[in-house]
């Protein structure tokens, strides 16, 4: 299966790939595995970016759909790295934190918004190893960020 083809039939657009907000790169390459640097929530429409705990003000649907706008910049910065997300063989490990709340437990459902969105774009290439783990805080107060590692061509 084409990745770059079910992107189209799911009506996905990637739009650009997000900058590091440090002296940091996006990817990087060593052999056949690609190094994906941790990614927070896209912008909103407005502009504005997410900021909050999850278990606050974030519900659990909330912060599935942070963690899937998360996935579509990592799918970008892939397509970016590679020129086509058809390079990829296998998502192979994603950790996910979540910024939550102390009591709050359900972080591997939050970060089943970027899985989701991966096994879609990639069918079984996309089942990965995965991390969901709370985190007392994150970078600029985002309530979840996600990296992963992908084997490519």
């Amino acid at each position: 299966m084409s990745a770059e083809k079910r992107l189209q039939e799911l009506a996905i657009d990637l739009g650009s790939v997000s900058s590091p907000v440090a002296n940091y790169v996006n990817a990087v390459r060593s052999g056949n595995l690609l190094f994906l640097s941790g990614k927070g929530p896209r912008p909103a429409k407005d502009g504005t970016r997410a900021k909050g705990k999850v278990g606050r003000e974030y519900t659990v649907e909330q912060g599935y759909q942070h963690a899937r706008t998360v996935g579509l910049d990592l799918l970008a910065v892939m397509r970016a790295e590679l020129g086509s997300l058809d390079k990829v063989k296998r998502v192979v490990k994603v950790l996910g934190m979540v910024n939550a709340v102390p009591e709050f437990e359900d972080q591997p459902k939050v970060i089943n918004g970027c899985s989701d969105l991966f096994v879609q774009v990639f069918g079984d290439r996309g089942r990965h190893a995965r991390s969901a783990v709370g985190m007392g805080s994150l970078p600029m107060g985002m309530p979840v960020e996600i990296e992963c590692i992908v084997e490519v061509e």
